[in-house]
């Protein structure tokens, strides 16, 4: 990040962090959360916006809920004020908009008046945010011209309302904030103002994320379909006639894997891709990352660097592999330009093709789908002409030996280089919660089902899985782990569409928790 785009020492930053969705935060909100010396945070942030915080930043956590404040307003005010003064970069994170309903006003009248500079950071409110993924366009052509926005908190037993009378006048769309907890209320006022109580509405609750739920019902009888549905803070009420559009244009909560919590076990330096598919799918992702990658002493690969001039072949059976050979070469002053004379760069599968591009290196020879395994690319590599050949294998320090032994079978000379091992990454108790808690586990690796396993307690009911290939199918089933699904190539995109498909498979029939219950129990 250029200095330009960090945050300045002595300035306030009172940034809105959107409507709960990490993908709706906006850029600036990310640069001055990552560049912030001190961060004061409201309660209903992205949970995942923490994690970008520096490390030595300090986080203050002032988060309100109703009739708790852990830091009252003045005392916020007096804080920011002086942590810049103490030249300091100081953000402010708030729940959506800044400016909406959010006290951000304040915040910055005091810093003015202390002549302490400010920069504002607009925000995605859930006003229109959460309205957009429940499928309730806020206005329409021939429906709604206008939207309302007000805030239904304001006082008790009626005191502060906003004029229910003028609003159940309007012709257009209301969306009332921070209000569950006074559905009937407010049913009651527009309807006394003259609203007709057949008036479609709906209540929003954690509008944007992917335990969103939303109730509709006439306006007459939403109090009573929000008590039935138990909807949890925080929540938006819609009244109009846009409302009813939602049957036809909800597209958020039909994501083919809404509401799936799916544990990711896989090392957290590779776990953002999967992690984000899953995530843009509808799945409420849980990060359990049972391993992690270590690299080994270089003296084995700075051997193979050292004769790549002889070396004929090339072969990556894995992206950390193809990571720490590229960083090593790096390291020793050299690139990509060093593979002059290799003929042919072999791949396990489309993931360590796709890392060997981001070098430049195009892989020659990938074993097809169905068939991405050390046996499969060792039947792809056999139409090459080997005999009498150099190879060099660039993999973990554990791996199927088969493909090794196959090739000196063929009387290739194998240069063997392991660059990294897998280690157990020892798990918090949250972690091994959020595992047993999931719908459905999904395994990259035999090393994630063997310690993923060995973390849990004895007597604990293992949730199914999916995984991404032969090798780590027979692990989970060594482990009796049930198998729902194996992804038909070892990759990042099969294994998501073998989620997909089973989640198409069973639609409606609650197939993870059905399968969780018959799974197996961690023997004592």
């Amino acid at each position: 990040m250029s200095a330009t785009h960090a945050a300045r020492p002595g300035t306030v930053y009172l940034v809105g962090a959107g409507p709960g969705n990490e993908g709706l935060v906006t850029r600036r909100a990310l640069e001055l959360v990552e560049s912030a010396d001190v961060l004061l945070v409201d309660r209903l942030i992205p949970r995942e916006l923490r994690e970008h915080a520096r490390a030595d930043a300090e986080i203050i956590d002032v988060g309100k809920t109703a009739g708790d404040h852990a830091m009252p307003q003045e005392e916020i005010n007096d804080r920011l004020v002086s942590e810049a003064l103490a030249g300091r970069a100081v953000v402010r994170v708030k729940g959506g908009d800044p400016y909406l309903f959010g006290r951000g006003g304040e915040e910055a009248l005091r810093c003015r008046a202390a002549g302490v500079p400010f920069e504002v950071v607009p925000g995605v409110t859930s006003a229109f945010a959460a309205c957009a993924a429940a499928g309730i366009p806020v206005t329409h052509r021939d429906l709604s011209r206008h939207v309302t926005v007000v805030t239904a908190s304001a006082g008790r037993d009626g005191q502060g309302d906003p004029d229910y009378a003028w609003l159940a006048r309007t012709d257009g769309t209301l969306v009332l904030l921070m209000g569950l907890r006074r559905v009937g209320h407010v049913a009651e006022q527009l309807i006394a103002g003259g609203m007709s109580p057949s008036t479609p509405a709906a209540v929003i609750s954690r509008g944007t994320t992917a335990t969103q739920r939303v109730v509709t019902a006439s306006l007459g009888a939403l109090e009573g379909a929000v008590q039935r549905a138990q909807l949890a803070s925080p929540a938006i009420i819609v009244i109009g006639d846009v409302v009813e559009l939602r049957e036809h244009l909800d597209w958020f909560e039909r994501r083919p894997l809404f509401n799936v919590k799916v544990a990711v076990t896989r090392a957290r330096a590779q776990a953002s891709d999967l992690v984000e598919r899953l995530a843009d799918l509808g799945a409420r992702v849980v990060e359990v990352p049972v391993i992690r990658t270590e690299l080994l002493d270089p003296a084995p690969l700075d051997a193979v660097i050292d004769r790549l001039s002889s070396v004929d072949s090339l072969v990556f059976t894995s992206r950390p592999g193809v990571d720490a050979f590229f960083d090593r070469l790096a390291h020793r002053g050299l690139d990509s330009r060093a593979l002059g004379n290799v003929q042919h760069v072999a791949v396990v599968g489309q993931g360590t093709a796709d890392a060997c591009a981001t070098h430049g290196i195009v892989a020659d020879v990938i074993p097809p789908v169905g068939a991405r395994t050390a046996v499969g690319l060792l039947e792809a590599m056999q139409r090459l002409p080997l005999f009498g050949t150099t190879c060099a294998i660039i993999r973990a320090e554990r791996g199927d030996e088969r493909l090794r032994e196959g090739l000196e079978g063929l009387d290739v000379t194998v240069l063997f280089a392991p660059v990294y091992r897998t280690v157990v990454e020892p798990a918090t108790q949250a972690q091994v919660d959020g595992l047993l808690d999931a719908d459905v586990v999904t395994f990259t690796s035999e090393s994630t089902v063997r310690n993923a396993f060995s973390m849990l307690p004895p007597g604990s009911i293992v949730p199914p899985c999916v995984t991404i290939g032969p090798t780590t199918t027979a692990a989970a089933l060594a482990a009796g782990i049930r198998v729902l699904q194996e992804a038909v190539d070892p990759s990042i995109d099969a294994l998501v569409d073998a989620l997909v498909d089973r989640a198409a498979d069973n639609a409606g029939a609650s197939p993870w928790r059905h399968a969780a219950a018959s799974a197996p129990v961690v023997p004592a």
